[in-house]
């Protein structure tokens, strides 16, 4: 049994979680407000500590797996870098904090690498020998799982791929959630919710039809970019809007064909995620697993 944690800027995902027949299960979850502009990131990691004492007392777990915001040194759990969303993040060490206190193993990584870790191991990327993971929301997220392991890169930084150079801009200001809302409301002067976006999309509005439409096309360069460097078995797509999976997925692949060679498409698999808001923990979890080998 092992506690799970997933800690945002917005909320605090944490449950309790084993595996069975190759599965995670999770007996128990929960959700809590961060309030990270208040708590900050000393207050953050207090709080931790506090959740994981309240639930020892009515578990007995064997470790304590963190998926957290921010860049992470994968090996010292160290907080490398965090943004304004945290402050003070950067710099904390969630897991010698932890080890510290309960003297259980303990191991935290980066939220987008262990969304996609969760969805390699448990999801949608389940039996692929390698998998390359997209979020898609207000900006993208990008994760390369190789050999059912996340690959790193030399710095840490390895599938940041929302900051890739394409069509005259970032990646993620032209392919995101946020690209979209933006696109429509120039066009429209409303500001809609990629939810009603493609609600009317699906009801026959032809400005957010075309929208979509228009995104779909430079994920698609993205996703051909990265298919021509990693050449991964699987593509899963994660995020808000990817919940509209069966209205994109053949956009998708129409507009895949356009920039991948017919051979290549063929044997690259385009998936959506299937964990949900459990990813993060999920992928903690089996993170948990490999590095502290019980």
């Amino acid at each position: 049994m092992v506690l799970c944690f997933d800690i945002g800027g917005t909320s605090i995902k944490y449950g309790v979680a084993r595996e069975e027949n190759g599965q995670i299960v999770f007996d128990a979850r929960w959700e809590t407000p961060t309030n990270a502009k208040c708590l900050r990131g000393p207050g953050i990691e207090q709080k931790i500590v506090d959740l994981i004492d309240d639930l020892c007392r009515q578990f007995t777990p064997e470790g304590i797996a963190i998926s957290t915001a921010g860049m992470v040194d994968h090996k010292t759990g160290a907080i490398l870098y965090a943004n304004e969303n945290i402050p003070e993040y950067t710099g904390r060490n969630l897991k010698l904090a932890v080890e510290n206190h309960f003297h259980l193993p303990c191991s935290v990584e980066n939220d987008v690498n262990c969304a996609a870790l969760g969805e390699a191991a448990y999801g949608a990327g389940r039996g692929a020998d390698s998998v390359l993971c997209l979020t898609v929301g207000t900006g993208i997220g990008g994760a390369v799982i190789l050999d059912g392991k996340v690959w790193h890169g030399h710095c840490g930084s390895a599938g940041e791929i929302g900051y890739m150079s394409i069509n005259g801009g970032v990646f993620e200001q032209h392919a995101s959630t946020t690209a979209l809302i933006r696109n429509v409301q120039s066009q429209t002067g409303e500001m809609l919710s990629g939810k009603e976006i493609f609600s009317r999309a699906q009801a026959g509005d032809t400005i957010c039809t075309n929208a979509i439409q228009e995104l779909c096309s430079v994920l698609a360069q993205g996703l051909a970019a990265c298919i021509c460097l990693f050449n991964p078995a699987a593509i899963v797509l994660g995020g808000g809007i990817m919940a509209q999976g069966d209205y994109l997925r053949p956009i998708l692949k129409e507009q895949l064909q356009r920039f991948v060679n017919p051979f290549v498409f063929s044997k690259t698999k385009l998936c959506f995620a299937e964990l949900g808001n459990s990813a993060g923990m999920a992928g903690a979890f089996h993170w948990l697993k490999q590095t502290a080998s019980f």
